[in-house]
């Protein structure tokens, strides 16, 4: 009977939780530990809480090491070297490994990132893939090397980008898709079948850290396809906005008018809040919240205005 493979999971956020059921679940992994972040403050009381990797490690018994840096853990390092680990698998762990962790283990160490690289190296490809417009993206599992999400590629799985993705729809495609390409790895390695294929230098690209103030919709400056591909790619999070009034005001959905404006004109007529785009096209603001406000469609944002008079300015 063939060994079980002795592996290690970093991971972190529930994005990574789909990928450790997989470990623990697999006959042929003996998963003898789960290294994650520390608990950190959360929800109005900021009482502690424990990343949702943790909790599952707590769940089913699994030894677990919460640290803030695995590389200044000289003590978990020892623990883990007894170990005789096959390998150790990374997915959203938020740290980086240093040289004598990713050689620790008998096949190294491997992340798992969601895009097809080298397209989208960095800790937003799902957003990047949506913002571009592309049509599909997928799951890589790489070796890790020194430099980020550079290591030869041992496995992927493509994924289809439907029409109405979002960003939350994505992520949860791809944190399936993830699971599923694990299990993929795991008969690689059983089956002695790893095949490590560098990356090509010619197809690199980046997807840096989304900030806040990326959801910023500038009018003047984007077409129809940019304004709802950004709508799409930051829902949930950052959001998009504009400025009506000095105030912000999110907007979750857009409506595609038969009209013209010119690049930033703003149209209030029949209970529509329009704006040009710099294609010349107009778009209306169909569902969008003012600061302080509950969600609602532009009519009824346009109805709670009306009493108060005075010219309506987006992004003044």
């Amino acid at each position: 009977m063939t060994r079980k493979l002795n592996v290690v999971y970093c991971g972190t956020p529930d994005f990574s939780v789909p990928t450790l059921e997989e470990l623990y679940n697999n006959p042929s992994i003996n998963l003898v530990g789960v290294i994650t972040m520390p608990d950190r403050p959360a929800g109005r009381g900021q009482e502690l809480k424990a990343p949702p990797v943790a909790e599952f490690a707590k769940t089913h018994n699994i030894p677990l090491y919460q640290v803030e840096n695995i590389n200044r853990e000289p003590e978990v390092l020892e623990a883990l070297e007894k170990l005789n680990l096959d390998f150790i698998l990374v997915l959203a762990f938020a740290q980086f490994l240093g040289s004598r962790i990713l050689n620790m283990p008998r096949l190294g160490c491997f992340n798992i990132h969601t895009s097809i690289l080298p397209k989208y190296r960095g800790a937003a490809p799902i957003q990047y893939a949506l913002l571009n417009g592309d049509t599909s993206t997928g799951v890589s599992i790489q070796k890790m090397v020194k430099e980020m999400d550079a290591g030869d590629l041992v496995h992927f799985d493509e994924v289809a980008i439907t029409d109405d993705e979002t960003g939350e729809s994505l992520y949860n495609k791809l944190k399936l898709k993830a699971a599923v390409s694990t299990k993929a790895l795991i008969e690689k390695v059983l089956e002695d079948k790893l095949v490590y294929t560098p990356q090509d230098p010619a197809g690199v690209s980046f997807a840096p850290t989304i900030k806040k103030e990326d959801g910023f919709l500038n009018f003047k400056e984007s077409d129809y396809k940019k304004i709802k591909n950004q709508i799409k790619a930051f829902d949930p999070w950052p959001g998009t906005y504009c400025f009506l009034n000095n105030l912000r005001l999110k907007v979750f959905e857009i409506e595609k008018l038969p009209r013209s404006l010119k690049p930033g004109e703003t149209s209030i007529d029949h209970g529509l809040l329009s704006i040009g785009l710099n294609d010349g096209s107009a778009i209306r603001l169909s569902r969008v919240q003012l600061e302080g406000k509950k969600v609602c469609s532009d009519t009824e944002l346009l109805n709670g205005l009306k009493n108060k008079g005075g010219e309506i300015i987006l992004n003044p």
